[in-house]
């Protein structure tokens, strides 16, 4: 593995330590259904920081390990200030994480 996704690597274990810190990390999977939502950030089903745990965390995992080409943008700190944003304070270094991996990816 490239240093480059290494780094990104990391930054997925620290979003996932960010979510585990805030008492976000749950044991039980949503639903097949809730996870299959077609809508952006599956908002329909889950909460954003489900999203992050059962749809954005795993999915680049396996981008990451298979080395299947990664995405050129990312841009999911400006979702989370969207959504946490009566809670910034609480939720800073997880939006710091979130930040640093938008930054990865974007800067080939």
């Amino acid at each position: 593995m490239d240093a480059r996704l290494s780094d990104l690597a990391e930054q997925l274990l620290l979003i996932e330590r960010e979510l585990r810190i805030l008492g976000w990390w749950e044991s039980v999977s949503p639903t097949a259904q809730d996870l299959a939502s077609q809508e952006p950030f599956c908002v329909d089903t889950l909460n954003f920081a489900q999203w992050l745990q059962w749809i954005f965390l795993p999915r680049m995992k396996i981008i990451i390990e298979s080395d299947s080409g990664l995405p050129e943008r990312s841009g999911i700190r400006p979702m989370a200030e969207v959504v946490y944003q009566s809670d910034t304070h609480n939720v800073a270094a997880l939006l710091d994480a979130l930040g640093e991996f938008d930054r990865l990816i974007e800067h080939r």
